[in-house]
């Protein structure tokens, strides 16, 4: 099971920790960007929304609009490449909504004048903007209780967490990487980031393993948790349109 896959399935030990730090500070975030009179801006900030929102959009048409694996691919492909051409996000305005919210209603509102209009997309007929890794979110769906779901709102939001905490599990991982601290992130994961039904190693067992004292664990897993939780708020902070939003946002991640 990869760090991904481990934040995936650790949300409320994740959430408590990501609820603990400071906010960073203010920063003009990238959906003010996707409005930019620079191309070279609006492009940045629009990749970055991708990578934030391909999946949870993807996986929300399968589910909520019955979508072939290959529709809802070309279906995520055609709306956000509309979004960026046709300037979707324009009319967003955040003393109305949260970005999430609004980014659903227009998504809701594309697949249903595309589905009537068109019928189904062809199959390539337009250009890949998101770089789609449709076997791994299957086989995200078939590990979810997708039965269940009923509350397709919630579904969203919780998928676009998920998103949010297995991306910065990746940066950490890589920022210890870089910084010749692998160790770090080994620890994080197998005790952190370990699944809700598995048994994590103590700190005893952790420090046998890795053969350094049960003090050197304590200091490593502070210091991984400190750079989780700056990860998870700058990304978050990212994508939420003013401070009062990126404030209310945060506090819900520690609820």
């Amino acid at each position: 099971m990869t760090e991904a896959q481990h934040a995936v399935d650790s949300n409320k030990r994740i959430q408590s920790l990501s609820g603990m730090a400071p906010f960073p500070a203010t920063r003009h975030s990238i959906v003010a960007a996707t409005r930019s009179e620079r191309s070279e801006v609006r492009r940045s900030a629009f990749d970055t929304l991708v990578r934030a929102y391909w999946k949870p959009v993807f996986k929300y048409v399968r589910l909520k609009w019955h979508a072939s694996p290959d529709e809802a691919a070309d279906l995520t492909q055609a709306f956000f490449l509309r979004a960026f051409e046709k300037d979707f996000f324009a009319p967003f305005d955040p003393a109305r909504a949260r970005f999430r919210t609004f980014l659903r209603t227009c998504l809701e509102r594309f697949v249903a004048n595309t589905r009537q209009a068109d019928g189904r997309l062809k199959r390539g007929g337009g250009a890949t903007v998101v770089p789609i890794d449709l076997p791994e979110a299957e086989r995200e769906l078939e590990r979810q209780a997708l039965n269940a779901v009923t509350d397709f709102d919630a579904f969203f939001h919780r998928e676009w967490l998920r998103g949010l905490f297995a991306d910065a599990a990746s940066r950490l991982r890589e920022a210890c990487a870089a910084r010749g601290r692998p160790q770090r992130f080994a620890m994080f994961e197998l005790h952190d980031l370990a699944a809700e039904d598995s048994d994590r190693p103590s700190y005893v067992v952790l420090a046998r393993r890795f053969g350094v004292s049960a003090a050197d664990v304590t200091n490593e897993l502070a210091a991984a948790r400190r750079e989780f939780r700056r990860l998870v708020l700058a990304a978050l902070r990212d994508q939420c349109a003013t401070d009062e939003e990126f404030e209310a946002e945060a506090r819900a991640l520690g609820e």
